[in-house]
Parts: structure tokens; C-alpha cells; sequence
């Protein structure tokens, strides 16, 4: 049975949100892809963490209540499609790096018409964009832990294994 992940299971400890969202589904438009990388961005201390230096416009949405989607641009040409997790007031996020379909964090979001209309939007039905259990289970062993990709400004952050990739499927 498909079930909408709601806010208390993004409410949880931004690396375990981001290793159990690996073998789940998201979901736009009624068009399902497996998660199947993603990246964390845990608090202030983080120095990859855009929420590094602070509050800013661009960062509250991380400073906001779990659950919500932070999607913001780079290089001026690709949307990065990120959801808001732990407690409010604490900046972490989860990046979703690739589904089955889509490899890639601007892949993803361009395949699937994911812009900036999304930003502090809540992941469910209302937005058109959420993310669902569908009970598919992840044996274990079969989430590989790396260092995340294309972090080398975070100086000793960048080695951190923040990025969960399913090794097979």
C-alpha cells in the first residue's frame, strides 16, 4: 500500500532521513520514480550547508518545519530539489540526487518539471510533489555511504559520507 510520508518521518535525524529515503518513491503528477541517491546537509556547523553562514532569504526555508521542499538554483541553469528535515529552527535538508529514471540532481528536476514554484511547499498532494512508501524493502548492505559530490569549499566536510546511493535494486 503506497503511503505518503508525512512530517514526523522527516522530523528524524537528517542522515537516517537520508539513508530511508533510498527505495522510496517520489511522486509528481501521479509519476513514480525510485529514490535512489541522496545527499544530507545537517545544521549550521555543516560547511556545506548552505545554512553555514546563516539566515538569509534563500536559507529559511531550512529553518522551517520538516517536511517542506528547498529548491533553489546553481550555476543559473539547474534546480536542486531538496526536503526540510529535523526540528524547526535547525537547518538541515536532504538532497535528492537521482532516481531510477533520472540520475543527477538537474536531471531529475528538469525531467520532471521541478522549479522554484516548489520552494517552502509541503511534500504532499496539495503541491502536486511528495515523496511515498511503497513497502519495497532495501536489503541490507545495499546502500553504499560516500563523501558528497562537488562539496570541495567545505573544507574537512567535504570527506563526510552524507551521500546514501542504492548499490543495486
Amino acid at each position: 500500500m503506497n503511503k505518503i510520508l508525512n512530517k514526523n518521518f522527516y522530523k528524524q535525524d537528517t542522515l537516517k532521513v537520508a539513508e530511508n529515503l533510498i527505495g522510496k518513491y517520489l511522486v509528481k503528477d501521479d509519476e513514480a520514480h525510485m529514490i535512489i541517491e541522496t545527499e544530507a546537509y545537517d545544521g549550521p556547523h555543516d560547511k556545506a550547508s548552505h545554512a553555514h553562514k546563516g539566515r538569509t532569504d534563500r536559507t529559511e526555508v531550512m529553518f522551517g518545519s520538516a517536511g517542506l521542499w528547498y529548491v533553489y538554483l546553481v550555476y543559473g541553469m539547474y534546480w536542486m530539489l531538496n526536503i526540510v528535515t529535523s526540528s524547526k529552527d535547525y537547518p538541515a535538508a536532504v538532497l535528492i540526487r537521482g532516481v531510477k529514471k533520472f540520475k543527477g540532481p538537474g536531471i531529475l528536476t528538469r525531467e520532471l518539471g521541478v522549479t522554484d514554484k516548489f520552494n517552502n511547499k509541503p511534500a504532499d498532494e496539495s503541491t502536486g510533489l511528495w515523496i511515498e512508501d511503497r513497502e519495497k524493502e532495501i536489503e541490507e548492505g545495499n546502500i553504499k555511504r560516500t563523501p558528497r559530490i562537488g562539496v570541495d569549499y567545505a573544507k574537512e566536510w567535504k570527506n563526510k559520507p552524507y551521500r546514501f546511493v542504492l548499490k543495486k535494486d
